[in-house]
């Protein structure tokens, strides 16, 4: 176990128990989460990944994209 996931349980173990419970809830969710992800990247074949890269280089050919800085401006810097 990593020292910042224990100092996480420590400070969790603090809270009432309903907290913690939705806590441990969240995270739970999170590691199935995290499996199913891992498990389709695992099984994309490179001929999925091909068509996938062809759908994006044609929107963005055609210009049906939104720029980064409009979704996430660059933030000022002081």
């Amino acid at each position: 176990m990593t020292e910042l996931l224990e100092r996480a349980i420590t400070a969790i173990k603090q809270l009432p128990a309903d907290t913690q419970d939705a806590i441990a809830a969240r995270w739970l969710a999170e590691v199935d989460d995290e499996r199913d992800w891992s498990a389709r990247f695992a099984a994309t074949t490179d001929a999925q990944w091909d068509r996938l890269a062809d759908r994006v280089r044609r929107t963005i050919a055609r210009g049906d994209v939104t720029p980064v800085d409009e979704i996430f401006p660059p933030r000022a810097t002081s």
